[in-house]
């Protein structure tokens, strides 16, 4: 059994596992699956996901440094304050939205009947990965089902993060050469 610590380190090692398939398939799989992609998803939604579907790899990985980096703060406060648990809700947080990006995965597969960049691992490392932090932190009493519940709407809050590292991708890579 991991102790806690390394647990909660093993997220970032999880989360790059999963974004490095995303960053090897994005631009070829989009470049490929673009018309699918406009066909199957709702006009009002296609506006907002427009910039994404011309984002090239480079692009992609510095969005994905960005969030690593956010992530990364979240692991060193949450495991050098565990005893205290004062950031354990700050990674919830993040374990949250990590264990719906699974969802999202099997959502996007099953709407555009297709393979889509990142689903596999997302199956295969985050949800298991995710669903026995859940049940670590909850054994161990560090977590309440009151707190993963309180904890939840504050997932929305990666929205503005994920936006500003797309837009943050798009600007650098724009700089980087191809």
């Amino acid at each position: 059994m991991l102790e806690l610590s390394h647990l909660i380190w093993l997220f970032l090692v999880v989360f790059m596992f999963h974004d490095f398939e995303e960053i090897v398939m994005v631009e070829g799989w989009v470049r490929a699956k673009k018309d699918i992609i406009r066909r199957a998803v709702p006009k009002l939604l296609m506006k907002m996901l427009e910039p994404s579907l011309s984002m090239n790899t480079a692009q992609f990985a510095v969005a994905v440094s960005c969030i690593f980096a956010v992530l990364s703060v979240a692991v060193i406060l949450t495991v050098t304050t565990l005893s205290s648990g004062t950031y354990l809700p700050f990674f919830l947080v993040c374990l949250h939205v990590m264990f719906l990006h699974v969802f999202i995965h099997v959502g996007h597969t099953v709407v555009l009947r297709t393979y889509t960049p990142g689903v596999v691992t997302a199956v295969v490392f985050v949800l298991p990965y995710s669903l026995y932090t859940y049940d670590r932190l909850l054994e161990a009493g560090l977590v309440t089902w009151p707190l993963l519940w309180s904890t939840l709407p504050y997932s929305l809050l990666i929205i503005p993060v994920l936006y500003g590292a797309h837009r943050i991708g798009e600007a650098a890579g724009k700089m980087i050469p191809r």
